[in-house]
């Protein structure tokens, strides 16, 4: 005889069943599979973050800990971040948000509808200036130094940041590129259906293809954005003192605090921080420009 399973009462729920959970051993071999697996991934990760998490501590130390061989500190001194960043930090700061700010948005603005029309539009030479755009990458930026020294120097703006500022409303190549590869990835029905509606070619651009090529946009923002930021030869040599960059900046700070090492990271740590936040809080879009944008014809 076969046994049969006992009814249930009506209008009762069956007892649920309780969930299986796996041994500590086989926890411990998942463990252990996913660690052999991503152990590059956990290389690059503490070799990428060990720098960050050694300039933390030697911060927050006290002079006199900062000078010994301890990677651990006895007391946590959170004031030393108030103390890097006052005076100068201040205007420091102000200069790169205006410099890589500006600089950002002029490039933008300069560089799209030069790409959306290497991209879109058919005319003769075309690919002739696609070349030239491309060949302004391969020069290097030491052979034009002087002689656009000279020109800003006659126009009277060498020591200050508009001559670093200005060239971008004049577009930059890799820019240009960049935004050319993904907007060529666009259909062109997209742009049709458009102009069959009535839209112009600006509004076509503004409004239809744009919209589409915000990862595109967004990436060549951060890469401008970045440069501007850590650019260090260009505030250096063009303006003064007055109107330094945090890059320049910080070389001044640790001349000055040159004992001081805990100053010296926080300090450091304070210029970095934005470009953190700022890549961290637009990861997943930057990513995907890059990713989307292809080599195309």
């Amino acid at each position: 005889m076969t046994a049969t399973a006992a009814p249930t009462a009506p209008g009762t729920r069956p007892a649920p069943r309780r969930a299986h959970r796996p041994s500590r051993g086989t926890r411990v071999r998942r463990l252990l599979y996913w660690t052999a697996v991503h152990s590059l991934a956990i290389a690059l990760a503490v070799m990428f973050l060990a720098p960050l998490v050694f300039m933390l501590l030697t911060a927050v130390m006290s002079d006199r800990q900062a000078l010994s061989s301890s990677f651990w500190p006895d007391t946590w001194h959170w004031g030393n971040f108030r103390r890097a960043f006052s005076g100068d930090m201040v205007r420091w700061t102000l200069n790169s948000v205006l410099y890589a700010g500006l600089s950002t948005l002029f490039v933008l603005v300069s560089s799209i509808p030069v790409a959306y029309a290497l991209a879109r539009f058919r005319f003769r030479l075309r690919s002739a200036a696609l070349v030239v755009v491309i060949a302004t990458m391969m020069l290097p930026p030491q052979v034009t130094m002087v002689p656009l020294y000279i020109v800003w120097a006659r126009f009277h703006l060498t020591g200050t940041l508009w001559p670093l500022i200005l060239p971008g409303l004049f577009g930059d190549a890799f820019s240009i590129f960049l935004l050319r590869q993904f907007l060529v990835s666009i259909p062109g029905e997209y742009a049709d259906a458009a102009r069959v509606d009535g839209c112009g070619e600006l509004r076509t651009m503004l409004r239809v293809v744009l919209p589409m090529a915000r990862p595109a946009i967004a990436a060549v923002a951060l890469f401008q954005f970045f440069y501007c930021w850590n650019d260090y030869v260009g505030p250096l040599v063009y303006a003064d003192p007055g109107h330094a960059t945090l890059a320049v900046g910080l070389a001044s700070f640790r001349a000055a605090h040159h004992v001081e090492w805990n100053l010296t990271m926080a300090a450091t740590l304070l210029t970095i921080l934005p470009v953190l936040i700022v890549f961290f809080l637009a990861q997943r879009v930057f990513v995907q420009g890059v990713t989307l944008t292809g080599v195309k014809g």
